[in-house]
């Protein structure tokens, strides 16, 4: 059975062409089932080609795509049946309730009409949009509109979510319910794909990243990989004297810093690994300097997703 283990998402060799731009140059990515997999990248590197690729709705010039067990290209029907897709941008029927909108969806996948209002309560109340059973879609929010096309996503149960920019237009709290119903479905074996430009909160999501850059794969890493202690990250130094700090920073070999930017004063320096963050302080304390705060100056996928981007500076 499909979410029991192996590959949810295989695609090989990809490309895909729009007259002389070349949006995709023999990408390859593999998704498994249970885990979240993030896909990060630069506008312009291919992510929502890709994703549209994998849901069928845009066809590849070259390579090979199976979803679900089924080769998309030859079978389109059967991988749509498997995955679930929620676009950055969607559309909605504004002139349906919120059950009828969802009911119509139902009914696009078959889903015997006795199953349909428990299906749709037990949707709307998965996305905390259960008070809104017979409200018109045009009276929801951005942010309630978004929730609904997840409840869309999820109509008929699929093994498989493609996600793109999910958390555009939620509030703080409803970004941390899509957080914890993400983990809940990848614990219960679905494979999710989702693209995000909020890479602090992916790193809290993600079991796996894969990075994209100018239409190809540029890595592909477990999270515990990027975030784990020997992970190297750029760390925001604070002294309540910056010009020892400056001095002693300048006297460190092969050590990259600049002085910080925002109000706070104080300097970033790396990147650099835990252990080596701890032998810079211990240094810098002994030589006389004033350190009043140590902390990693972002998310670890921030700083992989800088390193792979630099040469764009």
């Amino acid at each position: 059975m499909a979410g029991d283990g192996g590959l949810a998402i295989e695609a090989r060799g990809v490309v895909r062409r729009f007259g002389p731009v070349e949006a995709l140059r023999g990408l390859d990515i593999t998704v498994p089932y249970g885990q979240v997999t993030a896909l990060v990248g630069a506008n312009g590197a291919g992510k929502t080609t890709l994703l549209l690729i994998l849901a069928t709705l845009l066809a590849p010039d070259a390579g090979t795509v199976r979803i679900g067990g089924h080769d998309a290209l030859a079978r389109p029907a059967l991988a749509r049946g498997a995955l679930g897709w929620m676009p950055d941008t969607f559309g909605v029927y504004d002139q349906l309730t919120v059950d009828e909108y969802l009911g119509f969806f139902a009914d696009a996948y078959g889903l015997p009409r006795q199953e349909r209002p428990r299906r749709i309560r037990a949707l709307l109340t998965l996305v905390h949009l259960e008070d809104h059973l017979g409200l018109p879609v045009h009276a929801l929010s951005r942010g309630q509109k978004q929730r609904l096309g997840m409840a869309r996503a999820l109509v008929h149960r699929p093994r498989v979510l493609l996600l793109d920019e999910p958390a555009s237009g939620l509030d703080p709290r409803s970004r941390i319910e899509l957080r914890d119903l993400l983990r809940s479905l990848a614990a219960d074996g679905v494979a999710v794909l989702v693209s995000s430009h909020i890479l602090s909160e992916l790193e809290e999501i993600a079991d796996r990243v894969v990075l994209v850059d100018h239409g190809r794969t540029a890595g592909d890493h477990a999270m515990a990989e990027i975030a784990g202690a020997s992970a190297r990250v750029r760390w925001r130094i604070r002294s309540l004297d910056p010009e020892p700090l400056a001095a002693a920073l300048d006297g460190e070999p092969d050590l990259r810093w600049e002085r910080a930017a925002d109000a706070a004063g104080g300097a970033e320096v790396g990147p650099l690994t835990e252990g080596e963050a701890a032998g810079l302080l211990a240094r810098l304390v002994a030589a006389g300097v004033p350190v009043s705060g140590l902390a990693p100056a972002g998310s670890a996928l921030e700083s992989a997703y800088l390193a792979m981007t630099e040469d764009r500076r």
